[in-house]
């Protein structure tokens, strides 16, 4: 079994700068999206933070697993998701940490979708709003349901999907690094076969472009990096009034082709399975866990992805994220 993947990001028609961050490590066969909110160059801070630390622990974790669960081991998962799982929570304290460390960061937050793959199946993860697809068989499922205030009105039957699509609340998230000491991470741990399409996306894509044209663009002849390249610039041609990242990955039987030399696009061997004898990952999906439905009003203090901050982006910093607006 052989992937292959192109990613992409975009700063948009309205944003000054991009707070969105992507990973593809082709050798692990990981990749992630983070889409960062706070403004004031804050949010770039919490997402590129997140991406590097996830890479960081899965990298570290490859070959020992002894004391890396410091938020407990799941048998329910395999190793792979607990690898995953504990990477977003790692992620989500080191930007707790630096906006300790950095009080001007103080508001900042980032969402994450994140998938790991190996020779028999994907792990996904994913806190916020960012989303992950599955094209196969000629039919498109969304693996992730958002963690915000309008899909729990979609989910309690308050609202429409379109509706939703609309409303004045639809970036209020209700979940995101960076909002409290602990995270709570949705996990799914899924089979993967031969001519598998996953996108991992951020809401610029979402919040322009239906499933329904992703799913022609996922259903396309063209390359990946076409695909890529043709959504973000439906969603820019649409308005781009949010930075827009996206990632293709597909699974291929055999081996992989040659990787790419260029940073967006790669080729990896999927790695064999890791088993441990506490590896009870049932062979069977695990069912995208569904929210609770919420009130009609939201809470206060949630984080938002509002309108950019005025202010200029900053430099380089080490960030940590909490409930404000994205930028």
């Amino acid at each position: 079994m052989a992937l292959t993947a192109y990613g992409l990001t975009d700063v948009g028609r309205k944003r000054k700068h991009n707070e969105d961050a992507y990973l593809l490590d082709a050798e692990r066969g990981l990749f992630v999206v983070a889409d960062g909110m706070g403004g004031h160059a804050a949010g770039e801070v919490a997402s590129r933070l997140t991406v590097e630390s996830i890479q960081e622990f899965i990298a570290g974790t490859e070959d020992d697993h002894d004391n890396t669960w410091p938020f407990g081991y799941n048998n329910r998962y395999s190793v792979d998701g607990n690898r995953l799982s504990t990477a977003v929570e790692r992620a989500n304290e080191k930007v707790m940490r630096a906006v300790v460390n950095r009080p001007e960061l103080k508001g900042m937050g980032t969402t994450v979708v994140a998938a790991l793959f190996d020779e028999k199946r994907a792990t996904l993860v994913h806190v916020g709003d960012s989303r992950a697809y599955l094209y196969r068989d000629a039919e498109l499922r969304r693996l992730t349901d958002d963690h915000s205030w309008v899909q729990e009105q979609v989910n309690a039957g308050i609202l429409s999907e379109e509706e939703a699509r609309s409303h004045p609340l639809k970036n209020v998230v209700t979940r995101a690094l960076g909002g409290g000491a602990h995270v709570a991470v949705d996990l799914i741990e899924i089979p993967v076969g031969d001519g598998d399409r996953f996108l991992l996306c951020s809401d610029g894509l979402t919040g322009m472009v239906s499933d329904e044209e992703i799913t022609e663009a996922l259903s396309s002849s063209r390359s990946l990096e076409q695909i890529v390249r043709g959504l973000i610039d439906l969603a820019n041609e649409r308005g781009g009034v949010d930075n827009i990242t996206a990632i293709t990955v597909e699974v291929r039987n055999g081996e992989a082709k040659k990787a790419d030399t260029s940073r967006e696009k790669t080729s990896v061997s999927l790695r064999a399975a890791k088993v441990d004898d506490e590896d009870l990952t049932p062979t069977d999906e695990i069912p995208v866990p569904v929210v609770e439905a919420a009130p009609e009003t939201p809470p206060s203090g949630l984080p938002a992805k509002d309108e950019e901050s005025s202010a200029p982006a900053g430099g380089e910093a080490e960030g940590a994220p909490g409930p404000e607006p994205k930028g």
